[in-house]
This record gives structure tokens, sequence and C-alpha cells, in this order.
């Protein structure tokens, strides 16, 4: 007959074997990234030399482009601002295993709202942002519940869905301002643009001289309410749920409608505040394809964090590190920048290969093969 003092000594083990298990995992984790980032540093090299160009130089051109003086660290902080706020924005629909790729497009409504509200309305300081960020965000949330309604009611996949509008969301917001400024077709695309936001519209530069603002502790501040929503609420867990099983969340007792709409919704909102941010922070106004691929950057940047927000935050420094230093890299070498994109999505395809799967497959081939010659030496 087993003691007490035998079950708690198993179950210490086993907590221990646990812990061991969740050790090793984290660093294969760190692991699987390093080793993403040094090939891609190689492969970036076979690049630049088959370029005629000097990695060595373009590679330091990069860092001081991205962390060598304070107007580099503003660089820095603006383009990952954006990203920080796309990549919530996709891990609230993908950790709940809906395939919102249509950020770009509700971001863009977000952003023409938030630029007519900030050009149109009259307000003090301490309201105008606020209103422009909600009016912005509603308007994002309005275009994702397209998609979320035509999944619900007509089955209509939602990843083919947000794919289309996000061209729909581009050329409408275009026609928009045509339609507001009063300009005919045969304007110059460039020269479209909506009025100049009022100042009480626009936020604060925490960097003097950059066009880093006061977005990035909103970005910050998204971040954290949803690593806390999805850690520590019941709400969260819903909306995890609901994602990821239809029928077991309705038979569990939750309203799987509602909140299936909720996390369209909210993707939306986010989408939408991300746009507003832009307006109010480095454009001051909306013009026709403003985004330069935020909404993709967004999707990228939640599938290499693992649709954890606070790794999002992470991944979109280096991201903005990135971007910031491509540009320096683009004045002063003869390099490209384009080919720090090429790098990115490269750094992403590494990062989502499964490579237990793939070592357990080619294990399992070996072993065949093993018994195969040992049957045919027999």
């Amino acid at each position: 007959m087993k003691r007490q003092s035998d079950y708690i000594c198993w179950e210490g083990k086993r907590d221990v074997k646990i812990k061991w298990k969740l050790t090793l995992s984290a660093k294969l984790e760190i692991l699987k990234y390093a080793a993403a980032v040094i090939l891609v540093m190689v492969i970036g090299a076979i690049i630049i030399l088959s370029q005629g160009n000097s990695p060595v130089e373009a590679f330091r051109a990069m860092v001081v482009g991205s962390v060598g003086s304070p107007s580099a660290i503003g660089t820095t902080i603006r383009w990952a601002t954006p990203s920080i706020i796309t990549g919530i924005a996709a891990v609230v629909a993908f950790k709940s295993g809906i395939w919102n790729c249509g950020i770009e497009g509700q971001m863009y409504f977000g952003a023409f709202a938030a630029a007519i509200a900030g050009s149109a309305l009259s307000l003090p300081r301490f309201l105008h942002i606020p209103v422009c960020l909600l009016i912005g965000g509603l308007a994002g949330m309005a275009f994702a519940f397209i998609p979320a309604i035509l999944k619900l009611k007509l089955h209509v996949n939602e990843l083919i869905c947000t794919l289309m509008l996000n061209y729909a969301a581009n050329l409408f917001t275009e026609y928009l301002v045509f339609k507001y400024m009063g300009f005919d077709a045969s304007e110059l695309a460039d020269a479209i643009a909506t009025p100049d936001m009022l100042p009480t519209a626009r936020l604060s530069v925490i960097i003097p001289k950059t066009s880093a603002s006061s977005a990035f502790f909103i970005a910050i501040g998204i971040a954290l309410v949803i690593h806390l929503l999805y850690r520590y609420t019941v709400k969260g867990y819903e909306l995890k749920q609901v994602g990821e099983n239809l029928r077991f969340s309705r038979y569990g007792g939750i309203n799987y409608k509602r909140t299936f709409i909720m996390i369209f919704l909210l993707s939306g909102f986010i989408s939408g505040v991300c746009g507003g941010t832009e307006m109010t922070g480095a454009f001051g106004k909306f013009r026709p394809a403003f985004a330069l691929n935020l909404g993709w950057d967004g999707v990228m940047i939640a599938s290499i964090a693992k649709n954890n927000p606070l790794a999002v935050v992470l991944i979109s420094l280096v991201w903005g590190m990135l971007k910031a230093g491509s540009f320096q890299m683009e004045r002063t070498t003869s390099t490209n920048r384009l080919v720090v994109m090429v790098l990115q999505s490269v750094f992403v395809l590494l990062v989502a290969i499964d490579y237990e799967a793939l070592f357990a497959r080619i294990k399992e081939k070996h072993q065949i093969r093993r018994l195969r010659i040992q049957r045919e030496e027999a």
C-alpha cells in the first residue's frame, strides 16, 4: 500500500518533468529563431554579393540607420508602431482560429475616417485625438463586420473574403477622397489627399525632428490590454474557443455567433485605430495607398510571434529596425532596400517550418530504411 508521501514524491517528479519539457521547448524555440537569423544573414550576404556590393557595408549601414543616432531611433519607433498595432489585430483573429487577412483594408477605412474627423471637427486637443482614434476604430470595425456576417450567414470563407476586401477598401477610399475633395479622375493620384488635420488632432512627437509620435505608447497599451484579456479573463477564453471550434463552443454554452462576430469586430477596431494613429501621427492627412503593406507586416509579425501579444512588441521593434536600416542602406550604398523585404519573407518562412515534425519524419524514414535493410540481410 502506497503512503501519502509516495504520492507527493511522484507528483513532485512529474512537476519537474513538465518544467523540464517546457524549458527544453523554450530552448528549442530560441535555437530555431537563432538559426533562422543566421540563415537569413547568410542568404542576405549572398544576395548582396551577387549584386556586386559589400555585405559588411550594407549591414553596417542598416545598424547605423536603425540605432546609430536619435533620428535613426525615431525612425525605428515610427515604423515599429504600426507593426505592433496591426500585429495585435492579427493576433486577436489568429489566436481565435480566424483568418482575418483584411487588416490592411480595415486600416484604410479607419485612416480615412480619422483624417476626416481630424480636419472637419473642431475640438479641444484632449478630446480631438481620442475622438479621431475612436472614429477610426469604428470605421475599421464596420468594414470587418462584412466578412464576419458573410461567414456566419452564407458560409463564405473568411480568408478569401478578407483578401478581396483589401483591394475594395484601397480603391473605395481613393474614390471617397476624389468625391470629398471634388477632384475628377484625370488628376494625378499622388496629388489626391484629404485636407490637413487640425493641430489639435495631431499626436505629439516624442523624439524631435523625427516622425516618432506618442502613438508608440498607444501601441504598447493595446498590446498589454490584449495580453491581459486572453491570459486572465473568461471572455478571452471564450474568444479563443469560438474560433478554434464553433460546434464545441456552441455545446459548451457559449453564444458562438455573437462571440465570433466580436472577434472580427475587435480585430477590425484595432486595425482601424492603427489607421487613426497613422493619420494623427506621421501623416496628418489621408492619401490613397499610404499603407506600404503595413497590414501584411502585422500578419507576418503575428505568425513569427506565435500569436503572443508581448512577443509582437519585441518582433515589431526588430521589424522597425530593419525597415529604418533599409532606407539608410539604400541611401549610403548601392544595395536596394527591397533586399530587406525579401529577407523578412525568408525569415517568416524559416520560422514557420515545424522542425519537430520534419525531424520526426526524417527519423521515421531512416528507421523504415534500416528495417528494410535488416530484412533483406536476413
